[in-house]
């Protein structure tokens, strides 16, 4: 009886830790395993591909492992979006003058640097969230390297949802690209006013009236906060700012930037729902153990765990709190164009030629407010009792009859329908019929 007691305390214990702390410190032990745990994203599947001599990279002059990397991983170098600020592992070769390059598919997400050591690679893996890797620009032969925990330190935090994980963030620049003193930072997305957008980032495309910290250098040493916003508004050339013929491309797409935003926490509130429901399920099992319960008892507070990363998933995957555009965005590079077309592998329509990838950029991002990560690996991985419970939840909100849902209303009766019969089509099975 006493060995029950311990046993039951110390499982007690760990189920009334925060679920902030569990999700935090939980993905280095079991069932998470994260740094032992063999990764199945597309960079690892690459790897594995030039290791055993079923793939080859070419290696270019001026860029490296990248042109060939890009085609590789089914990354459109119209994906282009350029940073300044001193943000990420290869600081001392970013600046105003020498941006890094971003260039980004569904599920992969690479950076280069003029003249750098390594290009950065980061890929969704369909259980454990954001994998970060390397591949050293210096080497005759191309050898992929997964990190070991030093992308962590930024990469694991409040930002990303407390999971390994990706994050946009907007600073206030000064003209080394590094963030001043004292000022505040952002990690944003689609929820986050425009004005706090794009600090240390350059923007190429048109957006009226409304104002991002994008383009500009926060010169005030006494009110660095104070950025001349109108200086780095509606820009379609970067030509005056530095050499844009070293880069594939002359822009840093603002629609590209955009969608950057969105899909880089989505990603994490996916992975966040697979960590929490795994983490709760193997408490329970240890509980159920003690209690001598049958194996697959659910306890109460799994589920209310369970349901709270679900809805924070449905509120974040149908924009429920998505900034309204104020003014339309334009952008001129082609990336609009490749994003909603047959060219983009991962674009899908349905037999009305809808699709969850159709823009707006009037009055919102999406013209059907639904994440096409709706189709990422990472959704049909999660764990059997989160799937059942996402869908149960989706089906609730997008069958409803009622002309606006509770919470969700940026959704009105015929968008939802719309958005239920593209994804009826395009991932048939997925959700019930209204």
């Amino acid at each position: 009886m006493k060995t029950y007691s311990v046993l039951f305390a110390g499982w007690l214990a760990c189920q009334v830790v925060s679920p902030l702390a569990q999700a935090q410190l939980g993905y280095e032990r079991p069932p998470i395993n994260y740094g032992s745990y063999t990764p199945r994203d597309q960079v690892a599947k690459l790897q594995t591909e030039l290791e055993s001599g079923q793939k080859e990279l070419a290696f270019d002059e001026k860029y490296g492992w990248l042109p060939s990397l890009l085609k590789e991983l089914q990354v459109s170098p119209e994906s282009q979006t350029l940073v300044f600020s001193k943000t990420s592992l290869q600081l001392h070769k970013i600046s105003p003058r020498t941006p890094r390059a971003l260039y980004f598919n569904d599920e992969v997400y690479l950076g280069w640097c003029y003249r750098g050591d390594l290009i950065e690679l980061a890929a969704t893996d369909p259980e454990n969230g954001a994998i970060f890797y390397t591949i050293d620009q210096n080497s005759t032969t191309p050898k992929i390297s997964r990190d070991r925990g030093q992308c962590l330190t930024c990469h694991a935090t409040y930002r990303t949802q407390q999971v390994p994980g990706f994050l946009v963030r907007s600073i206030y620049p000064d003209n080394n690209g590094r963030p001043r003193s004292g000022t505040r930072t952002y990690a944003t997305d689609h929820s986050t006013d425009f004005m706090k957008r794009y600090g240390g980032w350059y923007v190429t495309g048109r957006h009226g009236s409304m104002r991002h910290m994008g383009n500009v250098i926060a010169r005030d040493r006494s009110n660095p906060e104070d950025l001349d916003r109108d200086a780095g508004a509606n820009l379609e050339s970067l030509e005056e700012n530095f050499d844009t013929s070293r880069y594939l491309r002359p822009t840093s797409s603002l629609v590209a930037l955009m969608l950057l935003e969105h899909q880089s926490q989505m990603h994490n509130y996916i992975a966040r729902l697979s960590m929490e429901t795994r983490i709760a399920r193997h408490y329970d099992r240890g509980i159920n153990v003690a209690l001598e319960r049958p194996e697959e008892t659910i306890s109460p507070s799994t589920g209310r765990r369970i349901a709270s990363a679900v809805d924070d998933l449905v509120r974040y995957m149908l924009f429920a709190d998505e900034q309204p555009l104020p003014s339309p965005v334009s952008d001129k590079s082609a990336f609009v164009e490749y994003f909603v077309s047959k060219d983009n592998p991962a674009f899908r329509q349905d037999s009305k030629g809808r699709s969850l990838y159709e823009l707006d950029l009037d009055k919102r991002l999406l013209r059907y407010p639904c994440s096409y990560l709706i189709y990422s690996d990472a959704i049909d991985a999660l764990p059997p009792l989160a799937l059942s419970s996402l869908r149960e939840r989706l089906n609730e909100i997008l069958t409803s009859d009622a002309e606006t849902v509770e919470g969700f209303e940026n959704l009105d009766l015929d968008t939802r329908r719309e958005i239920l019969e593209i994804l009826h089509e395009t991932k048939p099975g997925f959700l019930k019929d209204a």
